[in-house]
């Protein structure tokens, strides 16, 4: 009887050991399979898929055979390993075991967009609209709305986004990523304002910014910003307009069509600083760390006015007679070639729009593309007025004593 239930035993022992070696022969044969495609797809993982559900549907369209093997491997070898939502990228050659491998490190494919410097927040949301990859939850909602979706119910948009190259995968919300410009926003603000010069004339840290916007769309040349805000400073602290066309253009909206007329300059909107004293209530753009830095530490010197060459940079004066023969040199005998930004660099400036590349794919470059430049952003065209107006501007109605000379020429 003994010997029967050794007998018996071992060839419980002998079957088990069988049975164990077909499984693991079969589970490695799973695993070792080749993907059965013929050209590279992108598996789409929704947020709660499990592996066991992503297996079966991999199977249900012939990609893969055998996925009770598969979710054995998964179960015994990667309990508790969470399965990341987004792409996996799928190619030709590939196995099972190397796209388990893929979800397992939770290597997505990633897509980017660009929020260039510059930009309104209305271009920013046209920006992301564009983007097919991206969840769109805030297309519907207002301004206000979305804010309040952001958790910042009360404030104002404009400005208060970082330009940069941001990174997401498929299935990230608009407001996901755009929570993340605001908080970089604020970082960099901060750290700015804390390393601020002593004897800047602003309360806190929002009249920097707004003035870093108007630095930004004053000039695209990096070594003039500091100089540009020095201007604006030294306005500000003797009293003057700082009388600055992107602020005029800003203000009238929809209605810029390309030019500033002398009517224009007279009227009065809360951004008009050719009517208006001190700095616009918000930023007109967005604003990069350069153009923050430039407004936390100002140029010393004694320019009160500069005016634009034609090629992007500026001519700096400090008194009325220079400075009005400089608008004459540069304004009023304009170069074919004039530009009122520096010319777009020689490689191409990769499209925001550019959506459905991957952001491995894509190649890398300046958040701030010198050939990108919205048409509600631009530098103001020559003014519609008659010859010799750019020597005597036409005064606001303001303060008597406010100097009523542009710290810009015509066409700034």
């Amino acid at each position: 009887m003994i010997r029967k239930l050794l007998v018996l035993l071992e060839t419980g022992v002998v079957l088990a050991g069988l049975l164990l070696g077909l499984a693991y022969w079969e589970q490695n044969s799973a695993l070792r399979q080749p993907l059965n495609l013929t050209q590279e797809k992108l598996l789409d993982v929704p947020s709660g898929s499990s592996p066991t559900g992503v297996l079966n549907r991999l199977q249900a369209d012939g990609v893969i055979k055998d996925a009770f093997w598969l979710r054995l491997y998964w179960r015994f070898n990667l309990q508790g390993q969470s399965l990341h939502s987004g792409e996996y990228r799928m190619a030709p050659g590939m196995n099972a075991e190397s796209l388990l491998d893929l979800w397992q490190k939770g290597e997505v494919v990633q897509y980017s967009v660009t929020l260039v410097e510059g930009w309104t927040f209305r271009q920013v949301r046209a920006a992301l609209a564009k983007q097919v990859k991206l969840e769109q939850t805030a297309s519907d909602l207002s301004d206000p709305e979305l804010m309040a979706k952001l958790g910042h119910p009360d404030v104002f948009p404009e400005g208060r986004f970082f330009p940069d190259t941001y990174r997401y995968v498929r299935g990230m919300t608009d407001v996901e990523l755009l929570k993340q410009a605001y908080s970089r926003l604020d970082e960099v603000l901060q750290e700015e304002w804390e390393r601020r010069a002593a004897d800047v004339p602003y309360s806190d840290p929002y009249q920097a910014l707004i003035m870093a916007s108007l630095v930004e769309k004053e000039t695209g040349v990096p070594q003039e910003r500091g100089q540009i805000a020095g201007v604006f400073v030294r306005r500000l602290q003797q009293g003057m307009l700082l009388q600055t066309d992107p602020t005029v253009i800003y203000g009238l909206g929809d209605r810029y069509n390309g030019k500033i007329t002398r009517a224009l300059l007279k009227e009065p909107t809360p951004y008009n600083t050719y009517v208006i004293s001190g700095l616009p209530p918000t930023p007109i753009s967005m604003v990069g760390r350069e153009a923050i830095h430039a407004a936390m530490h100002p140029v010393a010197g004694n320019s009160l006015y500069f005016v634009a060459r034609g090629d992007g940079s500026h001519v700096f004066s400090a008194d009325l007679d220079a400075h009005n023969a400089a608008v004459k040199a540069f304004q009023l005998k304009r170069r074919a070639d004039y530009r009122s930004s520096p010319a777009p660099v020689a490689a191409p400036a990769l499209p925001v729009d550019a959506v459905d590349k991957p952001a491995s794919e894509q190649q890398p470059t300046d958040p701030k593309p010198a050939d990108v430049q919205p048409t509600e952003s631009k530098a103001a065209e020559p003014r519609d007025a008659e010859p010799g107006a750019s020597e005597q501007p036409p005064k606001p109605q303001t303060d008597a004593e406010a100097p009523s000379t542009p710290a810009s020429g015509p066409g700034q």
